[in-house]
């Protein structure tokens, strides 16, 4: 396919006078600083770049404080750069079977933008007030610096929420609380996400195992579990946040829209369940995603589920990036935007160089149009 391998040369000369691992004193001016706040990051157990810390605290009024801090890595990716050019025509990142094509060189993607423990990184960090219902009453997205005080991995997570594993409480005894109260804030988010009518597709994903020469020997289960589940739901009601705010600011952004299906899709959909014995609650024009939603939930754990849930998944449009609000129709979200990701997708890195600018000094209308 083509696919880019190595860096230009001007790009590596572009990253030569970047400290992999120390940053510059004069980019903390005008930042918040969130280094005095408990902060971790929850990966996968091969994962190499952390490019989104959590921080969670219960508030007297009965409140959360959920910080989602991602890597501010146009810090580094000047617009219009050598480094921003590769980028932009990279697009993202590209995950392969044995390997990464990284849409930033490793020295940012593993070195400055990753929030490694212990260290201080710059972050634009979305700080959200969550009530017990589920309903973001206040936020702030701002230009921060964080530490993250430990790197977490989904399966050690997991086994102190689901578990109870001694072992690890008494290896993590300072992150056990704020682990139950990330448990406690997901409950509330799943629950009410599933109610707006949410769709989720738990297709199995695979992983797949190769020896040392590269062949593939074994396949399994991708493993998705609680911690995974904690994370989602933080970077969910993070990226539904960030796209509402700069909605309703009418700037220029881009959105992750995934329209409604169109109608000869979902006639043929309801064709082919109504043999199986289904059929959707309402009618089939303007099909609500809650419709779908229950019936994933009516074939859940029978035979004919993977078979049905195939069929739905391809009954639906693609998400597509857009610069206007459509809306996503799998989430039930009116608004809806990638935010949590600038070290693999382009898209992400484009508005975190609209918000930094608009939090600033604001964009002036010769920026608008330049975004536009």
């Amino acid at each position: 396919f083509d696919l880019p391998g190595e860096f230009p040369d001007d790009v590596l000369t572009q990253i030569e006078t970047i400290d992999p691992d120390k940053i510059d004193e004069k980019a903390l001016i005008g930042r918040d600083d969130f280094r005095n706040i408990q902060t971790v990051t929850i990966d996968g157990d091969d994962s190499k770049d952390f490019d989104d810390a959590v921080s969670i605290t219960k508030l007297e009024n009965g409140n959360y404080l959920l910080g989602v801090h991602i890597a501010d890595v146009t810090e580094y990716v000047t617009e219009n750069s050598p480094l921003d050019k590769e980028a932009l025509k990279r697009g993202t990142s590209i995950y392969l079977v044995d390997r990464v094509i990284p849409m930033l060189p490793h020295k940012l993607s593993n070195g400055i933008c990753s929030l490694n423990p212990n260290v201080d990184r710059l972050a634009l960090s979305c700080m959200m007030e969550i009530n017990p219902k589920g309903a973001v009453v206040n936020h702030k997205i701002s230009k921060s610096v964080i530490r993250s005080d430990r790197r977490m991995t989904y399966n050690v997570v997991n086994e102190i929420l689901e578990n109870n594993n001694a072992q690890y409480k008494k290896e993590y005894p300072d992150f056990t609380e704020i682990f139950s109260t990330m448990l406690e804030l997901r409950d509330i988010l799943l629950d009410k996400r599933k109610k707006r009518g949410s769709v989720n597709f738990d297709l199995p994903e695979c992983k797949i195992i190769l020896n040392d020469i590269g062949e593939p020997i074994d396949i399994k289960p991708h493993e998705r579990n609680t911690a995974t589940s904690v994370i989602e739901e933080f970077m969910l009601i993070c990226n539904e946040t960030v796209a509402e705010d700069y909605f309703w600011q009418e700037l220029p952004f881009v959105y992750r829209n995934h329209e409604a299906p169109n109608e000869e899709k979902i006639k043929k959909l309801t064709q082919f369940i109504y043999n199986f014995g289904y059929r959707f609650k309402g009618g089939t024009e303007d099909i609500h995603p809650k419709a779908i939603a229950q019936l994933l939930d009516s074939i859940s754990g029978k035979p004919e589920e993977h078979i049905i849930s195939r069929v739905v998944l391809r009954s639906m449009k693609q998400a597509k990036y857009m610069a206007e609000n459509l809306g996503h129709f799998g989430l039930a979200a009116k608004y809806y935007c990638h935010f949590t990701s600038p070290i693999r997708r382009y898209p992400d890195l484009q508005i975190h160089r609209i918000i930094k600018e608009n939090l600033s000094d604001g964009l002036n209308q010769k920026r608008v149009n330049h975004y536009n």
